[in-house]
């Protein structure tokens, strides 16, 4: 659908999403002059890069589609090292929506979210998302409509007695027939000559999954894609994935991605964020990398040859670990175990930023002490802990948060290094580890 508009100029908007500002700080270290943890400083220094490009251009409008932190409660260094980059648009007089995601949640949706001491504290042009509303915004230029559609969950559109002896299916049905309406409602009240885009934080069926899948699991719902395709919208701002995706050209359907590598599940994706010009009828924009950490695994089967150290050491000095994180995987025989020399493994990887060596031996009907849990190796409870998750693939993607929940529990503990059975000792409870994965989910 075209409109002319005579005269009106193109808004020019900034989109971002996903910062996850103070996640992954177990693949970081504290940096000496600041007494920050290194990842927290990675994070703050995507998210500086984003508002150097809005207040440069300048942008009209900043667009941030959701999940700021890891949880509703950030520490005050976190909500800190967020709360300055957004001073910045405000000081700026540049109006930014800052939408909820899930993770800006109470559990169970109660408590309200994070962000909305922005609006409490009437942080001048800062606009909160969190729930579904249309706001008609003034910028430099014109007007511009945007329809917030934050995370929403089963309780957020049915009632318990509703959804009591309902399948799933059915359940999904009437959750997208409720926000049908909802949303329906919201379009019949624009105007159709100023632009609109409609901001959300959701799932898209059309979507390809990332890290995300481990952290919302059964909390939402997938939305189709032809919810979002409507002639009434000149841009979809989408979060939520942390994988840049374009779903649609007419009208623009997308997803910048998150701003940062939370694991190594998104070692592959290169990070941004999306720059924009908008008018009634018609969008343009870009994709923005950004100049983010580095995550590179090394991944060697020493079973099939002669001389296991040499590979190691040749497969670490080939690749380009300079300031990285870095994992080191590595499957041998059995027999091949007294042929690794340990401290030579962390020598080499020294130069990485951080780095952590999962050995994985190939069979399970014999356990020789791998290198890592000799009985006769200080290990510090921490470092017992990162070598006991390596071996478990089922938690893979979970690691980074429990080692974080650990770093915790450990803060108020002293570092003498510990021997393997006193490292057992100290072993986390599983309900500690139960209540993390329940907090990610």
């Amino acid at each position: 659908m075209e409109y002319n508009v005579a005269d009106a100029p193109m808004v020019k908007i900034l989109h971002l999403s996903d910062i996850h500002m103070g996640s992954g700080l177990s693949h970081g270290r504290i940096n000496s002059n600041t007494g920050m943890n290194t990842r927290l400083e990675d994070f703050r220094d995507a998210l500086s890069h984003c508002i150097d490009r809005a207040l440069s251009e300048p942008v009209d409008l900043v667009l941030f589609g959701g999940d700021a932190f890891p949880d509703a409660t950030p520490p005050p260094l976190v909500q800190e090292a967020f709360a300055n980059q957004f001073r910045r648009l405000a000081d700026a007089a540049i109006p930014a929506v800052l939408l909820v995601g899930n993770h800006d949640q109470h559990a169970q949706g109660q408590g309200g979210a994070s962000l909305c001491i922005y609006r409490t504290l009437r942080v001048p042009g800062v606009i909160v998302g969190d729930r579904l509303c249309t706001h008609r915004i003034a910028t430099r230029q014109q007007d511009v409509q945007v329809i917030t559609l934050p995370w929403l969950t089963r309780s957020h559109l049915l009632t318990r007695p509703e959804t009591e002896g309902v399948s799933l299916g059915e359940i999904h049905r009437l959750l997208l027939e409720r926000l049908r309406v909802a949303l329906e409602g919201e379009i019949r009240q624009l105007d159709p000559t100023l632009p609109t885009i409609l901001l959300a934080h959701l799932m898209v069926d059309k979507a390809r999954y990332g890290a995300e899948r481990f952290l919302a699991v059964g909390k939402g719902f997938t939305v189709p894609l032809e919810f979002l395709t409507r002639p009434q919208f000149d841009y979809v701002a989408l979060g939520h994935v942390h994988s840049h995706q374009v779903l649609s050209q007419h009208p623009p359907v997308v997803y910048p991605g998150s701003i940062e590598r939370v694991d190594f599940s998104e070692e592959s994706e290169t990070k941004g964020y999306i720059l924009g010009e908008v008018e009634r009828g018609h969008t343009q924009f870009e994709f923005c990398p950004l100049p983010g950490r580095t995550f590179r695994t090394i991944e060697c089967d020493l079973a099939t040859v002669a001389e296991p150290q040499a590979t190691l050491l040749q497969a670490i000095a080939a690749s380009p670990i300079q300031d990285a994180v870095v994992r080191l995987i590595y499957r041998l025989r059995p027999d091949q175990v007294d042929a690794i020399d340990s401290t030579a493994l962390h020598q080499a990887l020294a130069i990485a930023h951080s780095y952590t060596i999962q050995p994985h031996l190939t069979s399970q009907l014999a356990r020789p002490r791998i290198p890592e849990l000799a009985a006769d190796i200080g290990l510090n409870p921490l470092e017992a802990l990162q070598t006991y998750l390596a071996e478990r693939a089922d938690l893979q993607d979970l690691l980074p948060d429990l080692l974080a929940a650990a770093e915790q529990l450990l803060v108020t503990e002293p570092d003498p290094p510990l021997t393997l059975a006193e490292a057992t000792i100290h072993s986390f409870p599983e309900e500690e580890v139960y209540q993390t994965q329940l907090r990610l989910l």
